[in-house]
């Protein structure tokens, strides 16, 4: 079998980990209708009310500490993120106080922690002078007004929008610098709200801009298939059916679908985007065997779920583990991780031989349906897609370019 990874480059990604998100609890204070671990999906471990471990947290930190302070270690001091995720992550606070106790208590020479944390805020006025106090970057979920909000109820149907916004407009008044800078808006599109709605909520109230997210399409029940379409809505299509579509597509920039994808065609085609110094110096003239948009595990981040499994990112189906932590310690077998991507990545690799944008490919292979039998990639251009799609991308940067000066201006990472 052909290798696209070797056991270096996991210890490597280990070594330079940017962010480690615990699933802190997988009880929740909310029942949101379209909840990714709700009765849409079915590729979640089931919801037992349950709370990560500390011990386990605690021997994980321990496991990363050695690749750390290995050689490998090429990003010297740089910030690490800790992220609290859930379920509601508020509903275990004793464990989100240990996890920082432990961390201040036992510092890492080579890395400096700074922290998150994805919230519902119905428990932020109880919380919020900690999470102030030690500077968390808050990721607030809300879905706009108290319309557009009406499936992110309570466990008996009760609406939650007055409760949140109630919460959130505590911490902004006792502590507007911290609102300011450190407290940021999702929003889960659907069949209540739209992008200009959402879009015009949190600017008018709050002056920020909200990250918009689909609903995922990934391990949906059979049986749920006509409801789930029935309420998802396209991002995409959604703005453009805004009377001000031009004028909301500007204020959000970076966060349009339009600008993220003129953003990733730079990255890709200019040649004069390195991610650091060794990429620039080392590394320009190296190609690369790897396929797909799929991240090399750990290359941006690592999620541990309530249970202990060890995931790449909190987006894909908890079927698709590559370890585990327990009281017996951190599991993560190298050989079998390239073995297990190796495998995935030959199913795919003719259709990437004949594809005309794999430089830029953005498919991940864990949001492929049917990944272990027959996968068909959802992102596969042939000549003349991808003739159109670089016509598409060099036309909107001729007629707009004030928005290119900008990206090169403003936008750091894609």
């Amino acid at each position: 079998m052909k290798r696209f990874l070797n056991k270096t480059d996991i210890s490597y990604q280990l070594s330079n980990l940017r962010q480690i998100v615990f699933e802190v609890t997988d009880a929740c204070n909310l029942k949101c209708k379209y909840c990714g671990y709700g009765e849409f999906y079915s590729d979640y471990d089931k919801r037992e009310n349950k709370n990560l471990s500390i011990e386990d947290a605690i021997a994980l930190l321990d496991y990363l500490t050695q690749f750390w302070q290995s050689e490998q270690n090429v990003s010297f001091n740089k910030n690490v993120y800790i992220t609290f995720y859930g379920g509601e992550p508020l509903l275990n606070m004793n464990f989100i106080k240990q996890v920082i106790k432990y961390l201040e208590e036992n510092p890492c020479s080579v890395r400096h922690f700074v922290y998150s944390m994805t919230t519902n805020a119905v428990l932020l006025d109880r919380y919020m002078d900690y999470l102030v106090e030690k500077n968390f970057t808050l990721l607030i979920s809300l879905d706009g007004n108290a319309q557009n909000t009406a499936y992110r109820v309570d466990a008996l149907g009760n609406p939650s929008f007055e409760k949140i916004v109630r919460n959130v407009e505590f911490l902004r008044d006792a502590y507007p610098d911290y609102f300011n800078k450190e407290v940021n808006f999702n929003a889960v599109l659907h069949n209540k709200n739209s992008v200009e709605s959402i879009h015009r909520f949190f600017q008018d109230r709050y002056q920020k801009t909200a990250s918009i997210a689909e609903l995922s399409y990934m391990g949906i029940r059979p049986d749920k298939q006509k409801e789930f379409m029935q309420t998802y809505r396209n991002a995409d299509e959604s703005l453009r059916q805004s009377e001000h579509y031009e004028e909301i597509e500007k204020e959000r920039f970076i966060r349009s679908p339009n600008y993220q994808t003129v953003c990733k065609f730079l990255h890709q085609y200019s040649g004069f985007v390195y991610r650091n110094y060794n990429k620039l110096l080392f590394e320009k003239h190296q190609k690369s065997n790897w396929i797909t948009g799929t991240c090399k595990p750990f290359n941006k981040k690592m999620f541990v779920t309530v249970n202990g499994k060890i995931l790449p990112c909190e987006r894909i189906g908890h079927q698709f583990a590559l370890g585990r932590v327990d009281k017996n310690g951190v599991h993560l077998d190298f050989e079998e991780i390239v073995q297990r991507y190796s495998h995935y990545f030959a199913k795919l690799e003719n259709q990437c031989k004949t594809c005309y944008r794999t430089e830029a490919c953005i498919q991940c292979i864990f949001n492929l349906h049917d990944l272990e039998k027959d996968p068909v990639c959802n992102g596969f251009m042939n000549k003349n897609d991808f003739e159109q799609y670089h016509e598409q991308m060099l036309s909107f940067l001729r007629n707009h370019p004030e928005d290119y000066y900008r990206m090169m201006e403003e936008v750091i990472i894609v």
